[in-house]
């Protein structure tokens, strides 16, 4: 393994670690490709196909109905269902799943993409490095653009009038983060929706964050699931969370059952 890939495998667990505080048990691989999630060869890199697993239903993106205020060419994001929206005419949108930062770190306000990019280079930021310096001080320097680059294949960048937020809209390395609260504060999506995103999406397209109210009012209560996942709060899936905890408790994430966000 490349000392690049070494290292943000690394990263990548610590990541969980610090925002679950155990690791957790995910279901055996399986060779199942879903649509839309095939292997993509793009500007001479390969992206390998999103693993079954991490797309069980309603994870996938969709093309589905909108109920929301915002106008067509908006980017919506819920942090607390952890979804994001491309609104379209005809009060239609792309639906996506993505990953928010841990709790604390996560996005809360909007503004506008300033730029964007393919294959960016990433660095972390001094907050991040004071923040969280085992994880990221080796990194101080930046990752290359590329397969290892924790900004993945494409990058939206967030920004308030003319000021970059430091907030990316971005793909990942890490498709097991998808659906869950684990990033350093930046919104990830699978690199196959992220591209798909991206050629819809131009310098000046505004972005909204919904409060907690308004994920309330349109998507209802969520919760995080025996793997940090956000799932709708129904009585099934808190039966099938104290299953899965009572099955294996060192396993579960430490907010199992408890409200997303």
């Amino acid at each position: 393994m490349p000392l690049f890939a070494a290292r943000l495998a690394a990263l990548a667990l610590l990541s969980v670690l610090a925002a679950c505080g155990a690791p957790t048990s995910n279901p055996p691989a399986t060779s199942t490709v879903t649509p839309g999630y095939e292997g993509v060869e793009d500007n001479g890199y390969f992206i390998a196909p999103v693993e079954a697993r991490f797309l069980p239903g309603g994870v996938p993106r969709a093309e589905v109905d909108y109920a929301g205020p915002e106008d067509p060419g908006t980017i919506v994001i819920d942090t607390y269902a952890r979804r994001l929206y491309y609104v379209m005419e005809g009060g239609r949108a792309w639906r996506y799943t993505v990953g928010i930062g841990r709790e604390g770190t996560s996005l809360r306000t909007g503004g506008t993409i300033g730029r964007k990019a393919e294959w960016p280079a990433w660095q972390p930021t001094a907050n991040m490095i004071r923040r969280y310096p085992e994880i990221y001080a080796p990194y101080a320097g930046g990752v290359p653009g590329g397969l290892e680059s924790p900004l993945g294949a494409r990058a939206l960048y967030l920004y308030r009038g003319n000021r970059d937020t430091m907030y990316r809209i971005h793909g990942t390395i890490d498709d097991a983060s998808i659906g869950r609260a684990s990033s350093a504060g930046c919104v990830r999506l699978f690199n196959q929706d992220i591209i798909h995103l991206y050629g819809m999406v131009e310098p000046g397209t505004p972005v909204k964050v919904r409060s907690l109210e308004e994920s309330l009012a349109l998507e209802g209560p969520w919760i995080n699931d025996v793997r940090g996942n956000a799932v709708p709060d129904t009585p099934e899936n808190r039966a099938a969370i104290e299953r899965a905890i009572a099955a294996d408790p060192a396993n579960a994430a430490p907010n199992a059952g408890q409200p997303t966000g």
